[in-house]
């Protein structure tokens, strides 16, 4: 069954419980999404709480999308640039699916549900994220349009010793 998806859900107990449910699964996975498992889900409030804030501020945007029965499976949160000179383009961060729905389809589409999403958006060319090398992540954006336009080498310390790549990719809108 294909996931419903919702830009801008009301952000209720369920929903705050569902996205930092999914997060913390997705990183105990071994998900690339700002932790390291094993993690657990108090480690991960307060940056879903600063998420929230800075959509509360009107700077980060949410798009849910939900199984069918009604659980968060995938989340992907929008930032918008302060910088007058790159208002043209937004980020799209902590892009993540549900590991018990891997293998679905669901991250296509969710990032086909985000481009719809910021095509929307008054003035938006261009989505940029970054992901984190190793993990093949690249290909996987690639295969859905997004180019990769800059690495910084051994950017990202997941370990002592392990260190990736922290990989720029842009889908134009146009």
């Amino acid at each position: 069954m294909p996931l419903t998806f919702t830009l801008d859900p009301a952000v209720t107990p369920a929903l705050r419980d569902g996205v930092l449910g999914l997060w913390t699964d997705v990183s105990n996975a071994g998900g690339a999404v700002g932790f390291v498992a094993p993690v657990t889900s108090e480690e991960i409030r307060p940056e879903l709480v600063r998420h929230f804030t800075a959509m509360a501020e009107g700077r980060h945007r949410l798009l849910v999308g939900q199984d069918e029965a009604g659980e968060v499976a995938a989340t992907a949160f929008f930032s918008f640039n302060t910088h007058r000179l790159m208002k043209h383009w937004v980020w799209l961060y902590t892009v993540m699916v549900h590991p018990r729905h891997q293998g679905r389809g669901y991250g296509r589409d969710l990032l086909a549900a985000a481009a719809g999403a910021a095509r929307g958006f008054d003035g938006i060319d261009a989505i940029r994220l970054t992901c984190r090398g190793g993990l093949g992540l690249e290909e996987f954006y690639g295969s859905c349009g997004y180019k990769e336009v800059g690495r910084i080498p051994a950017a990202i310390r997941v370990a002592p010793g392990d260190d990736r790549d922290d990989i720029t990719m842009l889908l134009p809108l146009a």
